[in-house]
């Protein structure tokens, strides 16, 4: 009995769903003298015959009869380990993470298509507000912020550096009103970006989302200050990438994360899916 190898279960079993060895080396995908050869060790090792060869094919006997239950059981065992392991390997829980707007749809959503494809167990919350969303409430697991925390335990990577422009309609004109965002202490810096190209008293729209700034651009109402990603799958004219002074307009992209959290799977899987996707666009983040 010591030489008994649980593997040849699935053989026995196989041999006495078929009838034939030809049949079972089929539904295991293996030769039919290692069928054969199986079987006859399973026997050796229990002491018992388990089929009768005949002309046909293999039958039970009463002996082989008996065993599959006990078979069934084991294969019914293996198949509990198989599904339970699988479970455990699969990413299972919640994810929130707050986000550039503009970051978003372009990469942040094709980035995590297989992540969740591949999870089903995985649930990601995907937040925009152009508020600093507080990471210490953990209001978010991850962040990918354009301003540095300046405190907490957190771990910030810098990712990608993304590159504004002014940009026109695309047929080349330059509409005097400038399309800016509303009064907030979060856009302090796209605010001054704007307000260097303003002429004094010039007409302003202020619209708090980018689609809508884009489409207000588009539609030939004024020009703005946007990300390159988003003004150039626009189809929007670049007017200058830089300040009236010469100096670039530029923002960092900043992976944040808890560092608490740091070897949790769900978060790590959902940081790493959309940290290489914003990795591999840094060039195209970057530039016009």
């Amino acid at each position: 009995m010591s030489d008994l190898n649980w593997d040849d279960c699935r053989i026995f079993l196989a041999l006495a769903r078929e009838g034939t060895l030809s049949g079972a080396a089929r539904q295991l995908r293996t030769g039919v003298a290692t069928v054969s050869r199986r079987i006859e060790r399973m026997e050796h090792a229990l002491g018992l015959p388990l089929f009768l060869r005949t002309q046909t094919g293999y039958m039970l006997t009463d002996q082989g009869e008996t065993m599959i239950s006990r078979a069934e059981a084991v294969e019914l065992a293996m198949l509990e380990m198989r599904q339970e392991a699988s479970d455990h390997a699969e990413i299972r829980g919640v994810v929130r993470l707050t986000s550039i707007e503009s970051l978003v749809a372009p990469l942040i959503v094709p980035a995590l298509a297989p992540l969740l494809g591949a999870n089903p167990g995985l649930d990601v919350e995907i937040l925009f507000s152009t508020a600093t969303i507080n990471m210490h409430r953990h209001d978010a697991d991850l962040a990918l912020r354009m301003v540095r925390p300046e405190r907490g335990h957190l771990r910030v990577r810098q990712l990608a550096t993304m590159g504004f422009g002014l940009y026109g309609p695309p047929d080349g004109s330059r509409p005097g009103r400038m399309i800016t965002w509303p009064e907030a202490a979060s856009l302090g810096t796209l605010l001054k970006w704007s307000e260097a190209f303003e002429g004094q008293h010039a007409p302003r729209l202020a619209v708090n989302t980018l689609p809508g700034q884009t489409q207000a651009v588009r539609c030939g109402i004024g020009v703005a200050v946007l990300p390159h990603l988003v003004a150039r799958d626009a189809g929007l004219q670049l007017l200058t990438d830089r300040l009236p002074g010469g100096e670039p307009m530029q923002r960092p992209i900043l992976l944040v994360t808890h560092a608490d959290l740091a070897a949790s799977r769900r978060v790590v899987s959902v940081a790493e899916a959309v940290g290489g996707e914003i990795v591999r666009h840094r060039r195209s983040l970057a530039e016009p």
